[in-house]
């Protein structure tokens, strides 16, 4: 799949990327990587971004407001060379992440509205639909093959870089996120077993 974008920080950005789903009861794990395609070569502009990695967890859980499973938690662990210094990726972040995370939910309900009109869904919504089920003996039995020492080792030595997501960003993503949130439904228990299993399912990527 390929993907341009078009960010207010600097020039234009181009991602060729794979993308595998995997569904158990409700939940929904997403590994996103960058990859190589021969028949599109790369080009001066848009600069292309080849380091790329992003892992989603999706899953439904209790509405405070009715207490049924309406509410969507989501788990992000993202990473990604763009080719820039690290104070202006930092600013970018800051000045535009909320700004994508405020459009998430009404971009939703828009979809689900389009989707109920009956209307034809574009050709990225059909890719999205595609996706592998996993029982949750499956995911149980990859949480308990490992320790956390296992995951937070980075083999480096026995692997060529680049072709599995990096087991230190998961981590390293994993304890940005359960420093930040001591409290609420996200346990740090819950973040780390998240990240081991986005840590294994990425080598069957």
């Amino acid at each position: 799949m390929m993907v341009q974008w078009f960010p207010f920080f600097c020039s234009d950005r181009e991602y060729i990327i794979g993308r595998r789903i995997w569904e158990s009861e409700r939940t929904y794990y997403c590994l996103t990587k960058g990859v190589q395609c021969s028949s599109l070569p790369r080009r001066n502009k848009p600069r292309r971004v080849e380091v790329y990695f992003s892992s989603w967890c999706i899953r439904a859980v209790e509405s405070k407001r009715d207490g049924q499973l309406t509410a969507c938690e989501v788990l992000l662990f993202h990473h990604e060379d763009m080719g820039i210094p690290w104070e202006i990726a930092k600013l970018g972040v800051r000045q535009g992440m909320w700004g994508a995370v405020k459009k998430i939910d009404p971009g939703l309900r828009a979809y689900l509205k389009h989707r109920a009109s009956g209307a034809p869904i574009s050709h990225f919504a059909s890719m999205a639909q595609i996706n592998t089920k996993v029982s949750p003996k499956a995911l149980e039995s990859l949480g308990s093959t490992s320790n956390l020492s296992e995951v937070e080792a980075l083999d480096s030595a026995s692997k060529p870089s680049g072709r599995n997501i990096p087991k230190v960003l998961v981590v390293g993503g994993a304890i940005a996120l359960a420093c930040s949130l001591d409290r609420g439904l996200l346990t740090k228990a819950v973040i780390f077993g998240v990240a081991r299993g986005f840590a294994k399912i990425g080598r069957m990527f």
